[in-house]
């Protein structure tokens, strides 16, 4: 999305030239920031659906004007399911861009006006947060597909090389997986199986299982399977990663007998 060596004239060309809303900005706004003299962009939420298919992200991008004022622009970026084209938005504040979310899940499930307006209530007071905590809402309601993924952008790729450094199981993923996952710019962590105290060898032993799920620079998604338990000889705790939810489960039902 950002190239370090563009002039923010050019920038701020080609972000206006390929939002399909261009033309809903004000006036006085852009002229503003055709003055800037410098520019940042930083992506600001991703969302993909396994289910749907649907993928959006968001991204502000940061202009410093002449006078040193900073403002932004909120940008949207989304991709409807079976399409080869991401569609751009651009709007002039982040309550905007909150709503324009809004009618992408609105659809995406076909959710009402009565029933979007209700989850935008419960964010009413959440002010410039309006965005996520409808999304949060939204996430939580019963009818909604489980397999909805609400990513955070945090030095995933790090978080991926972790993973795989603590694993000690031999048939962890190899070095094909750890050079996918340093692509890795978002990633997600759900406990798919609960602490659970089993007999192993005689002895109590506690099992854990978490999914890692990330999403690479290409869009796509990739997920490490940790298995956290304490059947081991001497009752420490050990975790274990694998490549798939299967083989993870297989490998605690080897390590335990549940009596």
């Amino acid at each position: 999305m950002s190239d370090p060596y563009e002039t923010t004239e050019a920038h701020l060309e080609r972000l206006l030239g390929r939002a399909l809303n261009s033309f809903d900005l004000p006036d006085q706004l852009v002229e503003r920031i055709g003055t800037a003299l410098a520019h940042s962009s930083a992506l600001h939420s991703s969302h993909h659906s396994s289910v749907t298919g649907l993928h959006h992200e968001a991204y502000r991008h940061t202009y410093l004007l002449a006078d040193g004022e900073a403002v932004s622009l909120w940008e949207l970026a989304h991709r409807a399911p079976g399409a080869s084209a991401l569609r751009h938005e651009v709007f002039a504040d982040k309550e905007e861009l909150g709503l324009a979310v809004d009618r992408l899940v609105g659809e995406e499930y076909d959710l009402s006006a009565a029933d979007l307006a209700a989850y935008a209530a419960l964010a009413a007071d959440d002010g410039p947060e309006h965005d996520l905590a409808v999304l949060g809402a939204l996430f939580a309601r019963p009818s909604l597909p489980r397999q909805r993924r609400m990513y955070a952008v945090d030095d995933s790729a790090d978080h991926a090389r972790r993973v795989l450094r603590r694993a000690e199981n031999a048939d962890r993923p190899g070095p094909a997986v750890a050079r996918l996952l340093t692509s890795a710019y978002a990633h997600q962590i759900t406990q798919a199986f609960g602490s659970r105290q089993c007999l192993a060898d005689g002895r109590d032993a506690g099992f854990t299982l978490y999914e890692h799920a990330f999403v690479l620079l290409d869009g796509t998604e990739c997920s490490l399977w940790e298995v956290e338990h304490t059947a081991t000889p001497d009752g420490r705790h050990m975790c274990e990663v694998y490549a798939s939810e299967r083989a993870a489960r297989e490998a605690m039902e080897v390590r335990a007998r549940v009596r």
